[in-house]
């Protein structure tokens, strides 16, 4: 069995900043807490504050990069008005995109009908293993980090080779308990564009005509996440993609409904949670509930795991840039 030097549980860290200063705890934040978001996706960790106190969860080192960087930045705040692009620097001062050592004498891949599958960066190697060796496995990290295509993949393997029976694709959708029956077409049809990304995969991997007839055969069922109430899945490979638009009750009726012989995956992005304000996050408020429990992994992945085409994280940088312009301009009033 190959050896993971890298964390599997995530690491919590309680900090306290002082002296407290209401303007300069806002100056640290950021609008809209986007001073905040722009480390989490860079340390690939979660952070959640309440006036001066902050807590940190994700890996030890990501953790502990991090509470320096707020204890420094917000040193910082006693004369300057922080920026992204001071942010930025902040970071990439800190010497974060270090790679984390992960034994890979016997590198996990993939094969299907595309081609072989692998992680190409230490964490999505590591993802992958995590997914093999836990019943259930969270991956929390940006868009373009292969978190859903990985997946899919390794659902893929488990049905190829009789680990599970099915495979189900569950993600939220708002329209679940209100609106979605009015949408046209049977239950596939309506939830099909909140599970575009997953069907894309299985196309991708296994082509349109063989996933159709798993289909068919009920051997890959798509569900809303508000249709598992009730269910217990045995012998299945479940993925709930889009976890961080789930709310705390929702996050706790998908967990139990997990059954024997089965395999959760949870992905999702803390960054870009469209929740509706002042509901919470149920992928947020997981991490610290089960972050210690046995059989349950975390992989963080950060901006440098992005697997898309390099112009991506340049155009995310300018919307934050934008963002920050905007925000700047407006009234302090909101008038």
């Amino acid at each position: 069995m190959n050896t993971v030097t890298a964390d599997t549980h995530p690491h919590s860290l309680e900090l306290e900043l002082g002296p407290i200063d209401n303007q300069r705890l806002a100056n640290l934040a950021g609008p809209l807490d986007g001073h905040l978001r722009q480390l989490e996706r860079r340390l690939g960790v979660e952070i959640n504050n309440r006036g001066s106190s902050f807590q940190i969860i994700g890996t030890r080192k990501s953790v502990d990069v991090c509470s320096g960087l707020l204890e420094a930045l917000y040193e910082l705040t006693k004369d300057e008005v922080l920026t992204t692009e001071k942010v930025h620097l902040y970071l990439q001062d800190a010497g974060i995109d270090e790679e984390p050592v992960i034994d890979t004498d016997q590198e996990i891949t993939i094969k299907t009908k595309r081609g072989v599958i692998k992680g190409r960066s230490p964490n999505q190697r590591l993802y992958l293993r995590n997914i093999l060796t836990h019943d259930i496995c969270f991956g929390i990290g940006p868009a373009g980090t292969g978190k859903t295509y990985l997946a899919v993949a390794c659902a893929i393997e488990a049905l190829e080779q009789d680990k599970a029976r099915r495979l189900v694709l569950v993600r939220p959708a708002v329209e679940a308990g209100e609106r979605l029956g009015f949408l046209p077409g049977d239950l596939v049809q309506k939830v099909d564009p909140y599970l575009r990304p997953l069907f894309d995969a299985l196309y991708d991997m296994l082509g349109f005509e063989r996933v159709a007839k798993y289909m068919e055969r009920n051997v890959i069922e798509v569900a809303p996440l508000a249709f598992m109430r009730g269910r217990t899945l045995n012998d299945a490979f479940v993925i709930l993609d889009e976890g961080q638009n789930t709310t705390i009750e929702q996050m706790k009726m998908f967990l139990t409904r997990i059954g024997f012989n089965s395999t959760a995956v949870i992905t999702g992005d803390i960054t870009q949670i469209d929740l509706p304000r002042g509901k919470k996050s149920g992928l947020r408020h997981v991490i610290d509930i089960l972050k210690d429990e046995e059989g349950i992994s975390f992989t963080f992945f950060k901006s440098r795991d992005v697997v898309r085409h390099p112009l991506v994280g340049r155009i995310l940088d300018a919307y934050e840039r934008h963002e920050k312009h905007t925000n700047s301009e407006k009234p302090k009033d909101g008038s």
